[in-house]
């Protein structure tokens, strides 16, 4: 029988919780403000530009809080024992990465005279860090306790914004769906905290990872509802107008290309010509994430449903060959397979930006405006640069997070534990200790039935 942690170490989520809240209160007191239009202009001016801003970005913002808040976190909840863990701490990593990022965001971008601007510009672009947290945890899901998932998200998050400073606006990579700055970095980052959590040592599966029909329901469920709006997640940062008409349709493209891609993929590779769960939960989404980083550039129809039916292949083959190949060779420890959803698609979709660049005749017009007249080859590099600083940088910060989570007093959970919702919730039915196995088969053997 597994000992559950501590009641000293289930005290300090709470704690850490609570002094955070109560810093950020003092600090948004002191110092923050909501943002105001322009002195400049006139007060009717200032309220016709907001009245035409705000049902520009609004509808896209609500979006984006509906792929987060559900359907990431039903994609998370496959494993049968771990949904309402897998749920919970996706909603509470969403809120408390976004506050830490504005916060950091308004230190770096909006301090003034004292105090800081808020607008619905600054939440956005707060929750597109805790993407990348929410991302990144994937790989260790399951194995890790709510302590250690916020000392990720508290590392993450600073490294993020720096990253995408050094990507977008000094190296001026074009990536306004994130495929670079948000999915790459995101995976890689993910990546490293597993392998410096877990070291070499090669974990075998637990019985408790398996997923059932009704789990494989509830993520199936989260990957459509993630299918619908992600539109809105490419489109939002671009400008309004030809740009972000031309993103939302190049997404569509991508994503119902990859969706039936999935589909014939996934019948060839399964015996029986039957489906595999897990390749319809990802491989539906793999060409979002590949089209992020030329979304809003002129490229063709055609060329949207190319990329979206390889990413697609590329993830459905990582997570039939890749996956096994890195677990056995590195002893790689991938939950979610992110390395395949993320990784090896947005990989792709870097590549892809920087080859779109180079033959479509934007070299001598936007890109020679955004870059002070270099030339399209250059642009490329830029993308191909920018991808390199993503995926090494977050690598290597990623390790550094994860030699931080192997602190005991983040209280990681025995492995007898890992995978069950009754370590965190009280849950009717079921024995107070999570470690009574009698119990815990009881609830296998109605889950079955």
């Amino acid at each position: 029988m597994a000992t559950p942690p501590p009641a000293s170490t289930r005290r300090l989520l709470p704690l850490s919780l609570g002094l955070f809240q109560g810093a950020l209160l003092l600090f948004f007191a002191l110092f923050v403000t909501y943002d105001e239009p322009s002195a400049v202009a006139t007060e009717a001016e200032d309220g016709t530009q907001a009245a035409e801003q705000l049902p520009s970005i609004f509808p896209l913002f609500q979006d984006i809080q509906v792929m987060l808040a559900v359907g990431l976190g039903l994609l998370l909840a496959f494993l049968p024992r771990y949904g309402l863990s897998a749920l919970t701490h996706n909603f509470l990593l969403l809120n408390f990465s976004t506050q830490w990022a504005l916060l950091l965001q308004g230190l770096r971008h909006r301090y003034r005279h004292g105090e800081v601007r808020l607008g619905l510009h600054n939440v956005l672009a707060a929750e597109f860090a805790a993407v990348t947290v929410l991302i990144s945890v994937g790989a260790v899901l399951g194995r890790t306790s709510p302590c250690q998932l916020l000392a990720v998200a508290f590392c993450e998050v600073p490294v993020y914004l720096a990253s995408e400073w050094l990507i977008v606006t000094q190296l001026g990579v074009r990536d306004v769906g994130g495929t670079i700055t948000i999915h790459v970095f995101a995976c890689y980052f993910g990546l490293g905290v597993s392998k410096a959590l877990f070291g070499t040592q090669r974990r075998p599966a637990h019985p408790k990872e398996t997923p059932t029909p009704r789990s494989d329901l509830l993520a199936l469920v989260g990957t459509l509802t993630l299918w619908v709006f992600w539109p809105s997640f490419v489109a939002a940062p671009c400008q309004p107008g030809d740009a972000q008409h031309r993103a939302i349709l190049n997404t569509l493209l991508a994503l119902s290309a990859s969706a039936v891609t999935t589909v014939v993929a996934s019948s060839l590779l399964e015996s029986g010509g039957k489906l595999s769960p897990g390749h319809l939960q990802n491989g539906s989404l793999a060409g979002g994430v590949a089209i992020g980083a030329l979304a809003d550039m002129p490229i063709t129809p055609a060329a949207s449903l190319a990329l979206g039916s390889l990413s697609s292949l590329v993830c459905l083959l990582g997570f039939r060959f890749l996956t096994p190949l890195l677990a056995r060779r590195l002893a790689l420890h991938d939950q979610c397979g992110i390395h395949n959803l993320h990784g090896l698609p947005g990989t792709l979709g870097a590549a892809a930006s920087a080859v779109a660049v180079l033959l479509s005749h934007i070299d001598g017009s936007r890109v020679a405006e955004d870059q002070g007249g270099c030339g399209g080859g250059r642009q490329a590099l830029w993308q191909v640069a920018g991808l390199a600083v993503a995926l090494g940088g977050s690598l290597l910060s990623g390790m550094l997070a994860g030699a931080v989570l192997r602190l005991p007093c983040l209280a990681p959970p025995p492995e007898p534990l890992c995978f069950e919702d009754s370590l965190n919730f009280r849950i009717q039915g079921q024995a107070e200790s999570p470690g009574m196995g009698d119990a815990t088969e009881e609830v296998a053997l109605k889950e079955r039935v």
